[in-house]
C-alpha cells in the first residue's frame, strides 16, 4: 500500500507506526511542516509553513487551519500530478492539515487522529478558576476552537483516539468512527533498572533508593498543575529533609494562555521561595529522552497532574518504569490509576493532600513497593509497544485499504 503521514511535527504521534508499516513493506511518505526540524525516520517532504492570517476574534483558529489545510492541499495536488496517490492518508486532525484532502483524492480512505475535542464547559475550559474564566465570551472562544476538529473526523473514513476520555469529548453521533488505541509505550526500554543513574548539574548522582521526588510536563504552566505541585513542596520538602526534588519541564506555555507577567515557573517559584531549600530543588529545563528514563527509575515518587485533558505519554512512561505515581484524581488519569492499587490519586487543587501523599510516598519505599509492581504491569498489559499498540495500529491502518465511504452531508 501506498500510506501518506500528515502531522506538521511529524512524526508525532506517528513516531513507532509509520516505519513499522514501511518494514512491512508499505511504501511510506510523510508530509509536514517545512519549519519542522525533527529527524526523518521515513521518506519526508515538506510543505511550505503558514502564514498566521491576520484574523481576529473568534474566527483566528479556523482561519488558521484553513490556511494550513490550504498549503497541505496545493502539496498534494502536486504529488498527485506527478502520479503519486496514497491507497492511504493518516493525518493529525489537531492543526486543519487534513481539511481539503478530500478536494484532491476524493476517493482515498483518510484517517485522522482524533486527540481531543474541546468543549466550553465539563472539560479543561474553566476547570481551574484561578486562571480561567466561565463567562460567556470565553466559552465562545472555546466553541470556536472546535470546528476544524469537528471537519477532520466528519471527513474522515475511521479515526484513532489513545484513550476513552480522549475519545469520549468526541459527539456521539461521531463516537462511532473512533477506535480507541494508545500510541504505546516501550517497556523495553522504560523498565527499572536498578544500575541507574540520574546526573544533577551540580554533580551529584541519583540512584534506585534514593529519595526522589519528580514532576515532568512539557512546559511548566497550570494545565499540567505545576502550581499546585509548587504549593505543596514547602511541606514536603520540611519533613523530608533528604528528599531530592527533580522537576523537567520547559519555561512558556504549551496548553494554556501566559501568565501577565514574566513565566509561570518564576511566578509559583516566587511564592514558595523562603519556605523551600533550594539547593534540593532541581529545574532540569528539557533533558533528552535517556536521561528522562533514568530519572523514571531512580525516583522514589512521581507526581502527574493534569486538567480533564491530553494524558501525558511521561505518565504511562513512569509507571513503566517502575515508579510510583500520584496522579491527580481527573477523567484522564482516572481512566489508567486506581487509587491504592497501581498509584495513588489525589484531588488536583488538594494542595495539602499532595503533601501528604507525597510525603507518605517517600517515607515509606518497602510499603509502595506492590504499586510500583502494579503499576508496571498495568504499563505491560495496556500500553506495551510491541504486544498491545504497534499491532492493533498496524491492523488499524492494513485494514484501512477499502474504498472509501461515501460522504454523509
Amino acid at each position: 500500500m501506498r500510506i501518506l503521514f500528515i502531522h506538521q511535527n511529524f512524526p508525532g504521534q506517528f513516531l513507532h507506526l509509520a516505519p513499522a508499516l514501511a518494514g512491512r513493506g508499505h511504501d511510506v511518505l510523510a508530509l509536514t511542516d517545512a519549519g519542522n526540524t525533527r529527524p526523518r525516520i521515513v521518506r519526508t517532504l515538506c510543505y511550505p509553513s503558514p502564514d498566521r492570517p491576520e484574523v481576529s476574534g473568534l474566527a483566528r483558529t479556523y482561519a488558521r487551519a484553513c490556511d494550513r489545510g490550504l498549503r497541505v492541499a496545493r502539496a498534494c495536488a502536486a504529488l498527485d500530478a506527478r502520479g503519486y496517490r496514497p491507497d492511504v492518508i493518516f493525518a493529525h486532525g489537531g492543526w486543519g492539515e487534513p481539511l481539503f484532502l478530500r478536494d484532491v483524492w476524493p476517493g482515498v480512505r483518510i484517517l485522522t487522529y482524533a486527540e481531543f475535542l474541546y468543549r466550553s464547559t465539563g472539560l479543561d475550559a474553566g476547570f481551574d478558576a484561578e486562571f480561567q474564566t466561565a463567562d460567556l465570551s470565553a466559552r465562545n472562544a472555546t466553541t470556536a476552537r472546535k470546528a476544524h476538529l469537528l471537519m477532520a473526523l466528519q471527513d474522515a473514513d475511521a479515526a484513532v483516539s489513545p484513550t476513552e476520555f480522549q475519545a469520549s469529548t468526541f459527539p456521539k453521533p461521531l463516537r462511532s468512527r473512533i477506535t480507541v488505541i494508545h500510541d504505546g509505550v516501550d517497556t523495553d526500554v522504560l523498565r527499572p533498572d536498578p544500575g541507574a543513574r540520574f546526573d544533577l548539574p551540580g554533580g551529584r548522582v541519583l540512584r534506585p533508593g534514593d529519595e526522589v521526588l519528580s514532576l515532568v510536563a512539557r512546559k511548566l504552566e497550570p494545565y499540567r498543575g505545576y502550581h499546585v505541585f509548587m504549593r505543596a513542596l514547602p511541606a514536603v520538602m520540611a519533613a523530608r529533609p533528604e528528599a531530592q526534588v527533580v522537576i523537567v519541564g520547559a519555561e512558556g506555555q504549551s496548553y494554556g494562555g501566559p501568565p501577565a507577567t514574566g513565566t509561570w515557573k518564576d511566578r509559583f517559584l516566587a511564592e514558595v521561595r523562603d519556605r523551600i531549600d533550594p539547593s534540593r530543588l532541581h529545574f532540569a529545563g528539557r533533558i533528552p529522552y535517556p536521561k528522562f528514563t533514568a530519572l523514571m527509575q531512580v525516583t522514589r515518587a512521581h507526581a502527574y497532574l493534569t486538567y480533564p485533558f491530553v494524558l501525558s505519554w511521561s505518565m504511562i512512561e513512569a509507571m513503566a518504569a517502575g515508579a510510583l505515581v500520584v496522579g491527580s484524581a481527573t477523567p484522564p488519569v482516572e481512566e489508567v490509576i486506581r487509587n491504592d492499587v497501581n498509584g495513588r490519586l489525589v484531588p488536583f487543587f488538594d494542595v495539602e493532600g499532595w503533601s501528604r501523599s507525597l510525603i507518605s510516598a517517600l517515607a515509606d519505599p518497602a510499603g509502595h513497593l506492590p504499586l510500583r509492581r502494579a503499576a508496571r504491569e498495568t504499563a505491560v498489559a495496556r500500553f506495551d509497544l510491541r504486544t498491545v499498540c504497534l499491532p492493533r495500529l498496524v491492523a488499524f491502518v492494513e485494514g484501512a485499504n477499502r474504498p472509501a465511504r461515501e460522504q454523509e452531508y
